[in-house]
């Protein structure tokens, strides 16, 4: 399932594998994905399952009845690791974007298989 929003000329996409939408329909509250962008030591992305992180983060337009996604772009506060230390330890603090409608994904994927959810987001139209 496929669900696309256009705002001025603005698309966004969520992709719902069959087994996503399933889970989707059969909960009694709105899943929460929040979509990590992390600029500093190096630019990662991530689809969080939970509720956002931050009051910082944007909320994007609703996509489906049941789903509830924020965007926001962080950065590490220091990029110095130590040793045995995994990226996830690194405290974060909101990125600041003056234009915020150039970094806001364009689309989500979202898959749920095991009781995980799995999701990819990104920027290219083609998807």
């Amino acid at each position: 399932m496929t669900i696309a929003w256009t705002p001025s000329q603005k698309t966004w996409r969520v992709d719902l594998t069959s087994a996503a939408e399933r889970a989707l329909d059969a909960r009694a509250t709105p899943l929460t994905v929040e979509l990590e962008l992390f600029f500093s030591c190096l630019i990662r992305k991530r689809v969080r399952v939970g509720e956002p992180s931050s009051a910082a983060a944007l909320l994007l337009p609703e996509a489906h009845p049941k789903l509830v996604v924020w965007f926001h772009p962080v950065m590490a506060m220091h990029c110095e690791l130590p040793e045995n230390a995994k990226l996830e330890e690194l405290p974060l603090t909101t990125f600041p974007l003056n234009r915020t409608q150039a970094f806001t994904p364009r689309w989500l994927s979202l898959d749920y298989s095991h009781g995980i959810w799995k999701g990819d987001f990104g920027w290219d139209q083609a998807r």
